[in-house]
């Protein structure tokens, strides 16, 4: 049996720290897709940098799916890494994670051919990632051994709540650019 105290902290720190990754990147990205961002503040920037996060969310999220796997202690099988049903361990809140999972999958895989796709498809797929969020999060307050503590609900909110304001705030702003563009 494969368990040691080092697997359950990497998995756990994993998950945290890929909350606020997240965050950040969720936010990047709808700031690099904002078309009132400070004009003394050029967009590619932004985009490198949501992309580097972004692929820094990923290295984490396969670091945090591989110690859940690989540490016994907890009964996860590989395949309840990706297939959304049929966990044993906190049934529900292990499939909301493995969604999340799927879905940043495909929106990694549609970013890596996004030259080859239609945009619109990418834009539609690419949207999923705040689905994908939203997953995470019930996943994180639902499996989490640390969701019992005051600190990691306080963050995990703290973050759901910024990357909800924003989306409030890019919806709005969205809406204003669609009214201003109509004749």
């Amino acid at each position: 049996m494969v368990t040691s105290p080092l697997l359950w902290y990497l998995n756990r720190g994993t998950g945290v720290v890929l909350l606020v990754v997240m965050t950040l990147t969720t936010l990047l990205g709808m700031l690099a897709t904002g078309r009132g961002f400070r004009p003394w503040w050029p967009r590619f920037v932004t985009q490198g940098v949501h992309r580097s996060l972004a692929g820094t969310s990923v290295l984490l999220l396969i670091g945090h799916v591989v110690s859940a796997v690989v540490d016994e202690f907890v009964d996860i099988r590989w395949w309840q890494a990706v297939v959304p049903w049929g966990a044993t361990y906190r049934p529900l809140y292990l499939s909301l994670g493995t969604l999340a999972l799927d879905l940043v999958a495909l929106v990694v895989v549609t970013s890596l051919l996004r030259a080859r796709l239609p945009d619109r498809v990418w834009r539609s797929v690419h949207v999923s990632s705040y689905v994908a969020f939203g997953l995470a999060v019930v996943h994180g307050l639902g499996t989490g051994t640390e969701a019992g503590r005051g600190w990691f609900p306080a963050l995990t909110w703290c973050c759901a709540s910024v990357v909800a304001l924003a989306a409030a705030a890019r919806l709005v702003g969205v809406r204003r650019g669609l009214v201003r563009s109509r004749p």
